[in-house]
This record gives structure tokens, C-alpha cells and sequence, in this order.
């Protein structure tokens, strides 16, 4: 099995609520905030154990608020929505990256198969 690579650069756009991450090996990705809250490698998100996972519903404008590390393999994501309970190791975000485009669709049909939103409850209410 090859090693991930080390990540060498981490940098929140906060305005853009984009992180950048670029690797030892050359590879660069940009992850949204939304992608990666209603991604967590939590428990809270991904449940215990195959299909105990809890779909992510109104996360369109979440941010980070602090990246902390944790040892050398990882980072923890403060959330502005509170959540803060998800370690993304290197090789997670790694592989976040790599397959970005295919877990966004399949996230995308899950809201639709699920009839929910990206949007925020208190925006959609306030169309009412």
C-alpha cells in the first residue's frame, strides 16, 4: 500500500469559504467548507458503523473558524455551525481531493432522493 502523502500547506479563504491544501507529491486541492462539514470523518456525521450515517442537510454558507493540528498526521475543523468533533487525517483529505467531484454528486442525489436542501431552514423561512 503506497503512503499518503504529507500535507504541506493548509490555507482558509474564509471569504471564499474554500480550504487550499497542497501536498508533498505536488497535488493542490480546494475544498468547500460546506464539502467538508457535511463530510466529516465524525461519528456525529458518519455514524458508528456502515449505514449509520446522517445526512447533512442546510450547510450551503458554513465556514471553519479555527484549523487546529492534531499531532502530525491531522487536523481538527471548527465549524461555525459548532461542530468540531471531526479529525481529517492527511490521508482523508487526500482522498477528498482526489474524489471530490464523485462524492459531491452522490451527496447532491442524497438531498434530492432525501427531498432536502443545501439552503439554510431560517433562509428558506424567510421566504415565506
Amino acid at each position: 500500500m503506497a503512503k499518503t502523502p504529507t500535507l504541506t500547506e493548509i490555507k482558509l479563504n474564509k471569504s471564499a469559504r474554500m480550504l487550499e491544501l497542497s501536498f508533498e507529491d505536488g497535488q493542490h486541492f480546494e475544498l468547500s467548507c460546506e464539502f467538508l462539514r457535511v463530510h466529516s470523518p465524525s461519528a456525529e456525521v458518519q455514524g458508528h458503523g456502515p449505514g449509520e450515517g446522517v445526512l447533512q442537510v442546510g450547510k450551503e454558507g458554513v465556514n471553519i473558524d479555527a484549523i487546529e493540528p492534531v499531532g502530525s498526521y491531522a487536523v481538527l475543523l471548527r465549524f461555525d455551525d459548532g461542530h468540531d468533533t471531526g479529525i481529517y487525517a492527511w490521508e482523508t483529505l487526500y482522498n477528498y481531493g482526489l474524489n471530490r467531484d464523485a462524492m459531491w454528486e452522490a451527496y447532491l442525489e442524497l438531498l434530492k432522493a432525501a427531498g432536502k436542501t443545501r439552503r439554510e431552514l431560517a433562509k428558506d423561512l424567510s421566504n415565506i
